[in-house]
């Protein structure tokens, strides 16, 4: 999308972090959380986008996105998988292997 976060036009970073008023936003009960004032929450929301993640991992998120599958450890994918009778895994790319129907 955006290089920084606070370049996105419709991002709340800018507020978030401080460094632009915003009246219509409502702060969310996470945000408060981050500290007792404006200004620490603003450095500990700031410390949320300090790291980038890495490729292998936005590379990884990409792949769940394409075939539209939870993101998550072995753990969270076999509970949505009981919880949907549905595989919650990634497939591997290109077609299923043919199998035949009949004997």
């Amino acid at each position: 999308m955006t290089a920084e976060p606070g370049d996105y036009a419709w991002s709340s970073h800018a507020a978030n972090v401080g460094s632009l008023e915003d009246s219509l936003l409502t702060p969310h009960s996470e945000y408060l959380a981050l500290g007792a004032d404006r200004s620490s929450r603003a450095a500990g929301y700031r410390t949320l986008f300090a790291d980038a993640l890495g490729d292998a991992q936005t590379g990884e998120i990409r792949a769940h996105l394409r075939q539209q599958k939870a993101f998550g450890s072995d753990r969270f994918r076999e509970w949505v998988e009981k919880r949907t009778g549905t595989f919650a895994g990634l497939r591997r790319p290109g077609r299923p292997s043919a199998t035949p129907n009949c004997p």
